[in-house]
């Protein structure tokens, strides 16, 4: 389907979310973050991917939800923000879904100031959040970001 777009759609907590398809790399087994200084408080640290770093971004703080430890079943999207390979911990990872553009309600028809959020898929079994990467961290973070991860870098 040529006017349609494809999902990868995950749950935090009883919230299922997604991310445009061609913004996902690849779904991995949840593994150890190592914390990373100086790092914006929405970076939980850094993870090895292949030989390189790979910051951590925390969603929970970000939509404000209860923290929790990481559990053995939970996954990792590794997904590209600002051409920059990034990792989220996710509860879990409902599968793939694709969906004709128009029945997709932009951020702005519900509030203009939604954060974070490009727009939201109505099902019948509940609402999805289209999530932003290229706006989830501010300018003031990103900046955060690259100077930590220079500084990790550099050890």
């Amino acid at each position: 389907m040529e006017n349609s777009i494809k999902f990868v759609v995950f749950a935090l907590e009883d919230q299922k979310y997604a991310l445009p398809l061609s913004q996902v790399e690849k779904v991995i087994r949840s593994v150890e973050i190592t914390p990373l200084p100086k790092a914006p408080e929405i970076v939980s640290g850094i993870i090895n991917m292949q030989g390189g770093i790979v910051p951590v971004f925390n969603l929970r703080k970000r939509f404000r939800l209860p923290e929790r430890d990481l559990d053995i079943e939970d996954h990792m999207l590794v997904a590209i923000a600002s051409s920059r390979i990034v990792t989220f911990g996710v509860d879990r990872v409902e599968g793939i879904i694709e969906l004709p553009r128009e029945q997709i309600i932009p951020h702005g028809k519900i509030h203009p100031e939604m954060e974070y959020v490009e727009g939201v898929i109505k099902l019948e079994s509940g609402m999805i959040f289209i999530h932003e990467l290229g706006r989830f961290l501010s300018l003031e973070e990103k900046a955060e970001l690259e100077s930590a991860l220079k500084k990790a870098e550099e050890k």
